[in-house]
């Protein structure tokens, strides 16, 4: 005679999104859960902004619920998952970036007057304290916009094993593609990305130098 189970089998992925459209609350809220920490880590270093972090969380499952009745079923339910955070994180570093884009030249506040100098002049008035945390900003910025000039498929590939380091396996389960493709694309993004980060390196130094 089996022995009764005690504790209830952990629900999969595929099984918990199933109960959520046949009207299950609880099971959309558990795999809210299930996930809101992963995504979390994979969108900040995708974003890097808190703010932006949490609305793509947002919109993600936001977009699990509306789509979750046209699933298909043959499909897991973390690679989808993750494909749709991606989405959403593109999406809001093209909207908001273009939105924040403003001219060094310009004014520091809205109520700076003709003669008030430009933001780059402010800062020089003490360099001693803000030399160093330009650098980094620089620094990280540079990164980013070299990552963001990699085509989708390199950039995807270098954020989740690069950045983000998730084994191979789980890259291959987040992008549906072989182990072995996830391993090539890593290597050619990679090197894409040294390329392109030395060029812009340069690029930097060489307009450094010529202000001077």
């Amino acid at each position: 005679m089996t022995a009764p189970r005690t504790n209830r089998e952990r629900p999969s992925d595929e099984e918990l999104l199933r109960r959520h459209v046949q009207g299950d609350r609880p099971a959309f809220e558990e795999l809210v859960r299930r996930y809101t920490d992963e995504l979390h880590r994979f969108l900040a270093r995708f974003l890097g902004q808190r703010a932006w972090v949490e609305d793509a969380i947002q919109e993600t499952f936001l977009q699990v619920h509306v789509s979750a009745a046209t699933f298909d079923a043959t499909r897991r339910v973390k690679p989808w998952l993750f494909t749709i955070a991606a989405n959403k994180a593109r999406d809001l570093l093209r909207t908001r970036t273009r939105r924040r884009e403003v001219s060094l030249d310009q004014p520091a506040g809205p109520e700076a007057s003709d003669d008030s100098g430009c933001v780059i002049e402010q800062l020089a008035v003490d360099e001693s304290l803000v030399s160093e945390d330009l650098a980094e900003r620089e620094e990280s910025e540079r990164v980013r916009r070299v990552v963001m000039s990699l085509p989708e498929h390199y950039r995807e590939v270098l954020i989740l094993g690069y950045f983000h380091q998730f084994p191979y396996r789980d890259i291959a389960e987040i992008l549906s593609v072989p182990i072995g493709t996830v391993k090539s694309r890593l290597h050619a993004a990679v090197a894409h990305f040294a390329t392109a980060y030395k060029r812009m390196t340069a690029a930097s130094a060489s307009s450094r130098n010529a202000a001077i």
